[in-house]
């Protein structure tokens, strides 16, 4: 399985979950055989990952920033082989590619799979899963070019905050997004090593003079708690931390544990895991959902929402919801996808209480689907606002975000028009004015 190979090159798709390649290579062939679908009016390439100083294979979503401005990470490619941070801003009606900083693979890092977030100083924050001393991964900070830089095309300039070493701190961090807390300090997790095995949930203490003190909150792996947690965490407004384990727990039916919903409290100087969910093929209370691999959100009145790649009565995949009750939380299926989807990053939600999300598969192209889920106070219904054509992009993993005017934007990990991948090297998009503004 993925989550035990240390150190793959991440665009090597025979190394993903769920044989990517080879049903990747069957849609392309099909989709050779047929003409383009016209494009929605609303939908927008805003960029064609070409494999050059842009990089390529962009897994995560991306952020938006003041004024719009949006960033991103492509973990393939870049001058140097190692990927690349980027901005896209719009100027007039055209978006500008800029790439900000293009990494090494060596101490620096390498292969910036999860996306980066905007710190409280202003600075981008993320995370790379190759690279530093050991090759173990990285968290990085990037800040803009003094004022010395005379050109738009200055790199930015890196801070290496943490390397990891894989035993006890875990190594290769996957696709998340790092979160701050009201006193900056930093919070994500590994999906691999740690004292287990199974990967750690880790925070960085600002420790003076630009330094950070790690310490490991949690290591997975242990008598069944949950292991592979890739997509990060969530942080409440009590500082207690959830996440989601893409494999292990108790539940029954997958090689190596079905997965978890998890919680971490503070207490007495440590942190203590309780195992909200262990998914289970046979457990029909969450229609045998398994593999959760996406991050959680949480809405206004403490709800979790996450995704599972398929489950026993939804083998497209289903988003589940987890209700606080008594003290716990009450798992539910919010909503089970009956064709073809397998959602891996979760989904974004608006303030008229609408969700969105993508699906990997499917879709009238059969090269993946953005999709809304409205009306949810009653019965969710789901609408198909884009069907992916592998020149507007094919194989959507990250989760999409929005503005603040509604716009929804995400990425491709293939397809698009750059020649120089097998599959095409993965595009930005934007679907224009389809959603209520973002809820904070």
């Amino acid at each position: 399985m993925v989550h035990e190979q240390n150190q793959a090159s991440i665009f090597d798709i025979g190394s993903r979950p769920q044989a990517l390649a080879l049903v990747a290579l069957i849609v392309l062939a099909a989709l050779l055989a047929m003409a383009p679908n016209a494009i929605a009016q609303t939908f927008s390439v805003l960029h064609n990952f070409t494999a050059g100083a842009d990089g390529a294979g962009p897994e995560a979503g991306v952020t938006i920033g003041p004024s719009g401005v949006v960033y991103g990470t492509a973990p393939a490619y870049g001058t140097y082989g190692g990927g690349v941070v980027f901005k896209l801003n719009q100027v007039n009606s055209a978006w500008v590619f800029t790439p900000l900083y293009e990494f090494t693979g060596k101490s620096d890092g390498g292969h910036p799979i999860g996306g980066v977030v905007i710190g409280p100083d202003g600075a981008l924050y993320g995370t790379t899963q190759t690279g530093g001393e050991g090759n173990n991964g990285t968290v990085f900070a990037l800040r803009p070019p003094g004022a010395f830089c005379g050109t738009i095309g200055c790199a930015w300039n890196e801070t290496v905050l943490h390397t990891f070493t894989g035993m006890p701190d875990g190594f290769n961090p996957w696709v998340e997004n790092l979160v701050f807390d009201a006193a900056g300090n930093i919070y994500g997790t590994t999906g691999n090593g740690g004292t287990y095995g199974g990967g750690t949930a880790f925070e960085l203490t600002p420790s003076g003079d630009g330094e950070y003190t790690e310490t490991i909150l949690h290591s997975f792996g242990n008598d069944q708690d949950g292991s592979f947690p890739v997509a990060g965490v969530l942080l409440d407004s009590d500082g207690n931390i959830y996440g989601a384990t893409g494999a292990g727990g108790t539940g029954r039916g997958c090689d190596f544990g079905c997965g978890t919903v998890y919680q971490l409290t503070p207490s007495g100087g440590s942190w203590l895991e309780n195992v909200l969910y262990s998914f289970d093929l046979g457990h029909f209370g969450l229609a045998g959902g398994y593999y959760p691999y996406s991050p959680l959100i949480m809405d206004g009145s403490g709800n979790l929402y996450g995704s599972t790649l398929a489950s026993t009565l939804y083998d497209n995949g289903e988003i589940f919801k987890f209700t606080p009750s008594g003290g716990g939380f009450t798992p539910s299926v919010f909503y089970g996808f009956t064709s073809s989807c397998e959602p891996y990053d979760g989904v974004t939600m608006d303030t008229a209480g609408n969700f969105y999300g993508v699906c990997l598969y499917g879709g009238a192209n059969g090269a993946g689907w953005v999709y809304e889920l409205t009306n949810c106070s009653q019965q969710c219904t789901i609408v198909d606002l884009h069907d992916f054509t592998s020149i507007d992009g094919l194989m959507p993993y990250g989760a999409p975000v929005l503005d603040a005017n509604g716009n929804l934007y995400g990425t491709t990990q293939f397809g698009g028009r750059g020649e120089d991948c097998n599959l095409g090297c993965g595009v930005v998009w934007e679907l224009a004015g389809v959603a209520a503004p973002r809820r904070n």
